[in-house]
């Protein structure tokens, strides 16, 4: 089998956990909305479609 030579692993400086967990309150935001929309459309469609 081929040697293909070491791993170079790269890991970025600094440590921004200010900036994950802003990404992170908006991915809950952005599901807890999602959520609430998708139950009014159906409850909407459940009210008028049947």
């Amino acid at each position: 089998m081929a040697s293909h030579g070491t791993t170079e692993y790269s890991t970025a400086e600094g440590n921004d956990y200010a900036e994950h967990e802003r990404t992170y309150e908006m991915f809950l935001a952005m599901t807890k909305w999602g959520v609430i929309s998708i139950v009014i459309l159906l409850a909407g469609m459940a009210y008028f479609l049947t």
